[in-house]
């Protein structure tokens, strides 16, 4: 049972409360049955469907304009997920983050959409990494020609969540309005549509749908631009600000099973005439770990309450969320499996399973090193004015 104590902090409405008991009464209950790690593509469209149906994916899409997404309503649900199960959490984060440009600057015509993401009758993704452009998106070789009455895309993009099983992507590529990140723009590109192929399908070492997508002369009409022309890298990073903070969460999530487990195995192992807890050593470590979960709980939570208060911008907030919980958990679950001895390194074990879990959420969405200099940046500019 994870510590809920911090549901008291100032930073959560009562309602928060009432919502976090939803996700977990689903996770407890039919997140088990639903998932199969030897069939990624299958887990994640029965997650999806029956989360659906369930209402929790209502908070992942924006259908009014002028309306906000509630940050800290995706982040409890992503940290209530991921305690319970890595693709749970993958599936509901990509419903949010795959349709978040449309949710935020779509057009009317193309929020109705936006219903079937809710109801878990069509899954999304957000296709921006490329083979020579990840962190650096200004680098991106992708491109969007003026064809007809609508444009031409060619290029290819890699490591792209829901690739394979998504109904539709956010593709962004280079129009050409200006140079570098200001001559980008953003389309929906529908699966189907011809010229766009699934060229390969990536394993990792925590199976979740990924894939490297290829457009040969894909067309796609003026009507699926998102934006105006150029407006792609506002739109990109204005999603990212939204959900690179739930990247936290999910973290958060793993750190505190881990805690938990960890807690289960110290207390009733036995070594050296006494419980693992007994040692001072083992007691330094639970110290440590519950001090960089509950540090990364309010590094998530103010970027949360920040943006739901009404902040245009996160970056700074955001960056730090995710940096600060990310290898916070991969250092508290590398406790958890070094206390677990040789249980913790053996195949069906939940700290296993959760040390691969942790290792790609300090790379993806922005790695360590990009939140570190975005946030460097920030100060410095701070320090300027």
């Amino acid at each position: 049972m994870p510590d809920l104590s911090f549901l008291g902090w100032p930073f959560f409405e009562p309602r928060h409360a009432v919502w976090r008991e939803q996700v977990a009464a689903f996770a407890k209950t039919r997140v088990a049955g639903l998932v199969d790690h030897h069939d990624a593509d299958g887990s994640c469209r029965r997650l999806v469907a029956a989360m659906g149906g369930a209402g929790l994916l209502t908070p992942t899409v924006v259908e009014d304009d002028g309306g906000r997404f509630d940050v800290r309503t995706l982040c409890l649900a992503r940290e209530t997920l991921a305690y319970h199960d890595g693709l749970a959490d993958f599936a509901f984060a990509l419903q949010g983050l795959g349709s978040g440009p449309v949710s935020l600057f779509g057009t009317a015509e193309q929020k109705r959409r936006l219903p079937d993401i809710a109801a878990g009758r069509a899954i999304p993704a957000f296709a921006l990494t490329e083979p020579e452009a990840g962190s650096d998106v200004a680098a991106m070789a992708t491109t969007a020609s003026a064809d007809g009455d609508g444009f031409r895309l060619d290029g290819e993009k890699t490591y792209i969540s829901n690739g394979g099983i998504a109904d539709w992507y956010v593709v962004f590529a280079r129009s050409g309005e200006a140079p570098g990140a200001r001559g980008l723009s953003a389309f929906i590109v529908d699966a189907d549509a011809p010229g766009l192929t699934i060229a390969e399908r990536i394993q990792t070492i925590a199976p979740h749908p990924l894939a490297r997508i290829v457009f040969d002369g894909c067309r796609v009409p003026a009507a699926n631009r998102i934006g105006g022309g150029g407006d792609g890298f506002r739109i990109a990073m204005a999603t990212l600000d939204v959900f690179r903070s739930t990247v936290g969460a999910a973290a958060l999530g793993f750190a505190r099973r881990a805690f938990d487990e960890t807690l289960a195995h110290v207390t009733t192992r036995k070594t050296l005439g006494a419980t693992v807890a007994d040692l001072q050593m083992t007691q330094a470590a639970l110290a440590g770990m519950a001090t960089e979960i509950d540090a990364s709980a309010l590094l998530v939570y103010r970027a949360a309450w920040a943006k739901d208060a009404g902040a245009e911008r996160i970056t700074r907030e955001a960056a730090m969320a995710k940096l600060g919980a990310t290898e916070a958990a991969q250092r508290v679950i590398d406790r958890a499996v070094q206390l677990h001895g040789a249980r913790g390194v053996t195949t069906g074990i939940k700290v296993e399973e959760l040390y691969r879990d942790i290792r790609a959420l300090r790379i993806y969405e922005g790695a360590s090193e990009i939140q570190k200099l975005i946030i460097a940046r920030a100060v410095l500019a701070e320090a300027a004015k």
